[in-house]
């Protein structure tokens, strides 16, 4: 199984940024955790501060399933919803920290409804992929 953890703007700076919002583990100790739970499955990651990377990400993925933490663009961007529900393979939305009980902007997501489902917490990646293995295969 392949699949593709596509992070979005300012997730580079976990680990530093906010830690009681966002854990105080980088995305690489995140990603080196899932993968070594997990060495029978292929990971492709990519992180990009740039909205145009995610979409053309999503456009070119041959992943059979995609983890996706758009940052702030979850709350802002149609393109990258859009790019969501035309990609060839089911998107799981992920966020490190609760949407839901935070600013009243970051209250919505323009990609749950057309996600495959979307996970909150600090183990939201690990959940992701139990939830692909789990469901999705």
């Amino acid at each position: 199984m392949n699949i593709l953890v596509v992070n979005g703007p300012n997730l580079n700076l976990l680990g530093r940024r906010d830690p009681q919002q966002y854990g105080t583990r980088s995305m690489e100790q995140i990603i080196l955790g899932v993968q070594h739970a997990h060495p029978d499955i292929y990971f492709t990651y990519r992180q990009s501060n740039h909205e145009g990377d995610l979409i053309d990400w999503l456009q070119e993925t041959q992943a059979d399933a995609v983890i996706l933490n758009a940052g702030g663009y979850t709350h802002t961007s149609v393109s990258l919803r859009d790019a969501v529900e035309l990609c060839n393979a089911p998107v799981i939305e992920v966020h490190l920290s609760d949407i839901k009980k935070r600013e009243e902007f970051r209250r919505i997501s323009l990609l749950t409804d057309v996600c495959a489902t979307s996970i909150i917490g600090q183990d939201c990646y690990e959940k992701a992929v139990e939830y692909i293995i789990d469901t999705l295969h």
